[in-house]
């Protein structure tokens, strides 16, 4: 993930896409084709739709049932859940929920506690009309407000995350220098292993690496972009000349503690921002230095290489909840505050971007902590992409209210 002002950081929890961008402050399709037509109609619906008119629909006021009580307000570790009114909810009537339901059912392959019901009776509303899909939800779920652990008014903060499309070759060249390792022999989960600098000085790391490269990019930045995002496409010319697309996703890292260079350069006073942009201009005008730029990160992240199907490339990787991510519609929270496989919704206001949405919680980062603490997945694509541009420029205030099974 990449960001203009590059606070957070991915890497650190073990998900496909379990990484995060070199932000100043710090930065896993379907599984059965049997449900493959429901997912492709999903995903028609949500490409037709991102062009077309947007439904805009009043909230539906809401009546108590006669001697309903009140729903208790729900505490967990990071976060104190207080029931509110859907009419409490900013914009809500107004999302094309449509556009959301792919990332409700993706999640529904591994539901959150106490889903399960509400799942089986999303899945068959896929196609349904917007009217329909908003009375069954202002049936079936309870809006919350998220609140900090004490109760306070959160702080709240949204930046983005994206799957960035990158040219690799599957042996080393003369311009293709860098690798990008598969797990290596002897890395234990949850044990440090050795260090970026040893890596690339030490003997015994090499050894155990030797063979495990499973592509070479050109530029040492590049490759620790894939790397704090955790997860990106590669276009990978073979030895015989084809070239083809596949996915790196997120394997492991070396269980050392993220450290932004963004935030390496800044304290230097090297650059006066920390955007990948002004880290690309400072490695090209120093070069003798871009080693020990590199190696004050001491994380490094290891991949697994998967195919990229017609299906499973029009979806991002797999998030922390293990289904793939929606552009858009896919948040990356902390597990403590909203568990994994719950709908938010989300409300934000700012440069970047103002929209009142339904999304879903379905990944994690290492710099994703708090109450109010989202990290929206933008999609994919390469520098001049608009997943890129989003990703790189959010960073704005955040209100969330989780919407949990009655």
């Amino acid at each position: 993930m990449v960001h203009h002002t590059m606070n957070t950081n991915r890497s650190s929890a073990p998900s496909a896409s379990s990484s995060k961008r070199v932000m100043a402050d710090g930065i896993d399709g379907m599984k059965r084709l049997a449900r493959g037509a429901v997912a492709a109609g999903i995903v028609g619906s949500l490409v037709a739709c991102a062009v077309g008119p947007r439904v805009v629909l009043e909230p539906a006021p809401e009546v108590p049932a006669p001697g309903a009580a009140e729903p208790a307000a729900r505490q967990h570790s990071k976060s104190r859940w207080v029931p509110v009114a859907w009419n409490a909810l900013p914009g809500w009537g107004q999302d094309a929920l449509h556009d959301a339901w792919n990332a409700l059912i993706q999640g529904c392959e591994r539901p959150a506690a106490g889903f399960e019901a509400v799942c089986a009776e999303a899945r068959p509303l896929a196609f349904a009309d917007a009217p329909r899909q908003q009375a069954w939800m202002q049936e079936r779920l309870q809006p919350y407000r998220v609140l900090e652990a004490d109760g306070r008014e959160p702080e709240g903060l949204l930046t983005g995350y994206y799957e960035p499309i990158m040219d690799a070759t599957r042996e080393p060249t003369a311009t293709n220098r860098v690798p990008l390792h598969a797990v290596p022999v002897g890395l234990v989960p949850g044990q440090r292993w050795y260090t970026r600098q040893q890596v690339d000085t030490l003997p015994e790391a090499q050894a155990a690496l030797r063979g495990r490269a499973i592509a070479w990019l050109a530029d040492p930045i590049d490759a620790l972009i894939l790397q704090i995002q955790g997860s990106g496409r590669v276009n990978i010319t073979e030895p015989d000349g084809r070239v083809r697309q596949v996915r790196l996703a997120f394997a492991a890292h070396n269980g050392h503690t993220y450290q932004s260079v963004g935030r390496w350069l800044l304290d230097q006073g090297a650059i006066r921002e920390a955007s990948w942009e002004s880290i690309k201009a400072w490695a090209r005008q120093n070069p003798e230095r871009v080693n020990e730029m590199l190696w004050s990160n001491p994380r490094t992240v290891f991949f697994r290489e998967e195919p990229l199907t017609p299906l499973t490339a029009a979806f991002g990787p797999r998030g922390a909840q293990g289904v793939p991510l929606t552009p858009g519609r896919s948040i990356a929270v902390d597990p403590q505050s909203i568990p994994y496989g719950t709908p938010v919704w989300l409300a934000t206001q700012g440069p970047a971007l103002a929209t009142n949405r339904l999304v879903l919680a379905q990944d994690t980062g290492g710099a994703i902590l708090g109450a109010v603490r989202a990290d929206l997945f933008t999609g994919w694509g390469g520098w001049n992409d608009e997943a890129y541009r989003q990703a790189a420029t959010l960073k704005q205030p955040l209100r969330l209210w989780v919407l949990w099974p009655r």
